[in-house]
């Protein structure tokens, strides 16, 4: 029988044969599995197939659930693994097949199971991709102070921009603005530069307050742009080793040679399973 120390190289860590071959397998599978929910939302073939599909799906979906039950129980710390990315991600894969016994459709949901594809760059030691990911999710958690604040900015902004829209077209019907919430709306529609067309002012004053917004919406992309892109410019001195998994906690982002974790500090190379 296999202890916990083999259990966790062969499911957390694609260095080896046996991790790698079991990663590849899990690829694989979340490749047919998606294939099978998007095959089943045809009509013609859920009216012919409607059972073998499901059947399969529930193949599917009970492997999933033993896999993710093994990963819990060779990582110490289960609630750290349990609300990380891929703990929420992987039982999100489970729980639709489950769900599809109480609410019809529930099934077509098993989609988020692509998310799962997202090891492929750990599996394939794909570490310039890795790296760039990483930096990335490292500048936007740098940048979330000040994108929370630039966000509630803008939201005063909108609010303001609709109550005044909202004054200014309420006279005339054919505009649309029949209300607070609705043209703040259409404030947000407008400043994010999305433009859908189904609101739009009709008096001059109006059509010249919503270009000012226009012009306003070119600095509410480049503002939070500017200040991920210079949180990640922070970030090219570190050098990130995924493969590096830490069996206490579960995390995965380490620097190189880095010998124990850096978030509980634990040793990295499997002591203490």
């Amino acid at each position: 029988m296999l202890n916990k120390k083999r259990i966790h190289e062969i499911i957390f860590e694609s260095g080896t044969p046996a991790g790698r071959l079991f990663d590849v397998w899990l690829l694989v599978t979340i490749l047919v599995s998606t294939l099978l929910v998007m095959i089943d939302s045809i009509p013609d073939i859920h009216a012919r197939y409607a059972t073998p599909l499901l059947v399969l799906e529930w193949i599917i979906t009970i492997l999933f659930a033993i896999e993710y039950g093994l990963r819990i129980y060779v990582i110490r710390r289960k609630t750290a693994f349990v609300l990380s990315f891929f703990g929420i991600v992987d039982i999100m894969s489970i729980l639709p097949t489950f769900l599809s016994l109480f609410f019809g459709g529930a099934q077509f949901l098993s989609i988020i199971r692509l998310l799962r594809m997202v090891r492929i760059f750990r599996i394939f030691n794909l570490r310039e991709y890795i790296f760039s990911g990483l930096s990335i999710m490292a500048a936007l958690h740098q940048s979330q102070k000040k994108i929370t604040v630039f966000l509630l900015f803008i939201l005063l902004m909108v609010s303001v921009f609709g109550g005044v829209m909202y004054v200014v077209e309420s006279g005339h019907p054919e505009s649309g603005f029949a209300s607070i919430p609705k043209s703040i709306y259409w404030a947000i529609v407008t400043i994010t530069t999305v433009g859908y067309g189904d609101i739009s002012p009709v008096t001059p004053l109006g059509q010249f307050i919503a270009s000012i917004i226009m012009i306003m919406g070119y600095a509410v992309i480049a503002v939070p742009t500017g200040i991920v892109t210079a949180e990640i410019s922070k970030q090219r001195q570190m050098r990130i080793n995924p493969s590096q998994h830490c069996s206490n906690c579960g995390h995965d982002d380490h620097l190189d040679n880095a010998n124990f974790c850096c978030k509980c500090g634990d040793f990295l190379h499997g002591r203490g399973l």
